[in-house]
């Protein structure tokens, strides 16, 4: 089995460091990851300048764009091979609820996703990198038995998971749940510079809002491994026809 790796951390973060040392165990793997930081890029690709690829010492390739940028650059021509499974991360830090449409760990997997290739975005709960090995080894062992169920073979398919900052032993199975929400983020920090401009810093994300009971932050706080798989297609389709009502009377009443 053959697997790329990504994330959004940079390609010297703790996350993706341990998830490769775990997965060479079990497959072929390779890292194609940004250069530096580049979280909350969602599926932003680098279209206006040019893009590099670099060797690092352990042999990890990076690149000085986003983390879609690498997986797109890694499975259009900078690999003479199809990968069988892209995972992304592990990041340092939840991606869950509205996380998921900023977040450049799951755009990585989501680009690889694109492409026809099923992709896992992976990321720690709470920042700090406490327990990493545990969750480099909950990925491994999730890995291996989706192999051994011949998941990857089929239609490809993209999960976002998030695992708890806990021992081995104290993390609780995968549960699949759907997406909570979020409050509003909270209100953007003013600074001033040294040369008198003002500076502004997004806010930190609003506190969950919707964490009943078959959602991420649910199963987060049980302790579970959280699973959620993604779609792409953003359609409003409860709604669809209600719309289509509006537009058709709006727009296209016949006249007498």
């Amino acid at each position: 089995m053959k697997i790329l790796i990504s994330n959004d951390d940079g390609f010297r973060a703790e996350g993706i460091v341990a998830l490769y040392e775990s997965l060479k165990k079990i497959a072929d793997v390779e890292v194609v990851a940004p250069e530096h930081n580049n979280s909350a890029k969602s599926n932003a690709l680098t279209l206006h300048t040019p893009l590099y690829v670099s060797r690092a010492e352990n042999g990890f390739r990076y690149v000085n764009g986003t983390p879609a940028d690498c997986v797109h650059i890694a499975l259009t021509g900078l690999l003479d091979y199809r990968p069988d499974l892209v995972i992304s991360g592990i990041n340092n830090g939840a991606n869950m609820g509205d996380d998921t449409l900023y977040s450049g760990t799951v755009g990585a997997a989501m680009e690889g996703y694109l492409f026809g290739i099923p992709a896992i975005a992976v990321s720690q709960i709470n920042k700090g990198w406490e327990h990493l090995g545990a969750a480099a080894h909950t990925v491994q062992t999730m890995v291996q038995k989706m192999m051994m169920g011949d998941m990857h073979a089929h239609q490809p398919w993209l999960l976002n998971v998030n695992i708890p900052n806990l021992p081995l032993d104290q993390i609780k199975p995968p549960i699949v749940c759907r997406l909570g929400r979020r409050h509003a983020a909270e209100p953007v920090i003013t600074q001033v510079d040294p040369r008198g401009q003002t500076m502004y810093w997004i806010g930190n994300a609003g506190s969950a809002m919707d964490d009943s009971e078959g959602t991420d932050f649910h199963a987060a706080h049980m302790g579970h491994v959280v699973v959620t798989p993604l779609k792409v297609d953003l359609t409003e389709h409860d709604h669809l026809s209600s719309w289509s009502q509006s537009f058709n009377r709006l727009f296209h009443r016949t006249t007498t």
